[in-house]
């Protein structure tokens, strides 16, 4: 496994990783589907948001990566926002976000893809990560605990109309 920028040789791969979602799991689909309307678009826009350049209103540079396996599939995206200066991020959105497919849920890509991550938040200042996730999402919740995420509190989701685990996660490289 290894996490890869988003890149114009990954094309057939994103095809099939928005179908997952749009087969099962359509509300995250949504987040996707650029990429079907418009890939060269869609790639032009993550690599300038990783440079903080063309930023849409009200978002920071973030880095964007797909978790690719050895023949190429993705099987997860993560995000990586290089600060969380604004009140949504700051309060409910966090450094980090991610996905895996749902074909590959369960089977602990979740775990390695963020374990993958830390090390790039960490060469991009972020010495702790501010993860959070659906308080009732208990798969999500175990990723963020499984690489040393320490429980903040528990809020009620401004954007989000449920309560949101928030957590710290040190961005350490671990031997």
């Amino acid at each position: 496994m290894k996490l890869e920028p988003p890149s114009y040789q990954y094309q057939s791969a994103f095809l099939s990783f928005y179908q997952d979602f749009a087969d099962n799991d359509s509300r995250k689909a949504n987040y996707y589907r650029e990429g079907i309307d418009d890939f060269d678009a869609y790639i032009q826009r993550l690599t300038d948001e990783a440079s903080g350049i063309n930023l849409r209103q009200g978002h920071v540079p973030c880095s964007h990566f797909w978790m690719v396996d050895t023949e190429e599939n993705i099987l997860g995206a993560i995000r990586i926002r290089h600060t969380i200066d604004n009140p949504f991020l700051s309060f409910e959105g966090g450094h980090i976000g991610y996905d895996i497919a749902p074909s590959y849920r369960a089977r602990g890509y979740g775990k390695t893809m963020l374990k993958l991550a830390l090390p790039i938040a960490k060469s991009l200042g972020i010495s702790k990560a501010l993860l959070t996730a659906d308080e009732k999402n208990h798969a999500s919740r175990g990723v963020i605990e499984a690489n040393g995420g320490e429980l903040i509190d528990i809020v009620m989701g401004k954007v989000f109309p449920y309560p949101v685990a928030r957590y710290w996660v040190p961005c350490e490289t671990k031997l």
